[in-house]
């Protein structure tokens, strides 16, 4: 049998506290979903995470967001340290779970100009899934050609993921249900031409890479190349991963 090839962004407002000024992981979210993963076997997944309390807070202060200057430096370090201690307690609690996962690094295979990505070697990930074991990337501060450095956050991954990897479906575990209109419905679908008219409000907690509106120029991008993706609450994660409605938003070209 075929496994469908799938990649999950879990948000960094579901698997920390985002609200926190600093890094909590949600241990018993993290456990859950990878509880769903190990019971699955006819899914490949590749995961994908934000940064939440674990990141944003320490791009913020150094300012990485607005590129590399002699004030900010450290800053290269200590955001990367933060992002790559929850991508640790991501990979811990799949490999518990018989999962078998290890971390990938964006600032260590990754090179952005001006904000974007241009490069990133995806062929180490493709073998890795190849041969079982599943890639656990990041959203991550990454050296910038065109301002020294940057944030690329988990969704700007997984459009570069998805434009030069095999991929059948891809989903967004968040905090909300989806994509509300003004008058606090799902909006079940989005493309190009409905989203002009969108009113999306910004992330009420530190959020350097544009929060919701950020999220959805992403997909919307990734939607050009002609592939779907689908944003959810992270309760429906097993809905998500058996194909079933999951009552979010999807988001085509």
């Amino acid at each position: 049998m075929n496994k469908e090839r799938i990649i999950l962004k879990l948000g960094g407002s579901v698997i920390t506290d985002k609200s926190s000024g600093d890094c909590r992981v949600n241990r018993p979210v993290l456990e859950r979903i990878a509880g769903e993963l190990s019971s699955r076997e006819g899914i490949v997944p590749l995961i994908v995470h934000g940064a939440g309390s674990c990141g944003h807070p320490e791009a913020k202060e150094h300012h990485l967001d607005k590129g590399l200057d002699h004030t900010n430096k450290a800053g290269v370090f200590i955001t990367h340290r933060a992002v790559c201690n929850l991508n640790y307690e991501v990979v811990n609690a799949l490999r518990a779970s018989g999962v078998e996962a290890v971390g990938i690094h964006p600032l260590d295979a990754c090179t952005a100009k001006n904000g974007r990505l241009i490069s990133f070697d995806c062929k180490p990930v493709e073998l890795l899934v190849q041969n079982g074991i599943i890639p656990v990337l990041h959203g991550d501060v990454v050296m910038d050609v065109g301002q020294g450095a940057c944030i690329v956050s988990g969704d700007q991954l997984i459009s570069f993921l998805a434009g030069n990897m095999a991929v059948d479906r891809i989903g967004l575990a968040t905090d909300v249900a989806g994509v509300f209109d003004p008058d606090g419905n799902v909006i079940r679908h989005i493309n190009k031409r409905s989203a002009g008219s969108l009113e999306i409000r910004g992330s009420g907690s530190t959020d350097v890479t544009g929060g919701m509106r950020g999220k959805i120029n992403e997909l919307l991008l990734l939607a050009e190349t002609g592939v779907e993706s689908e944003l959810f609450h992270v309760s429906r994660v097993s809905d998500f991963l058996d194909g079933r409605d999951n009552g979010g938003t999807l988001v085509s070209p």
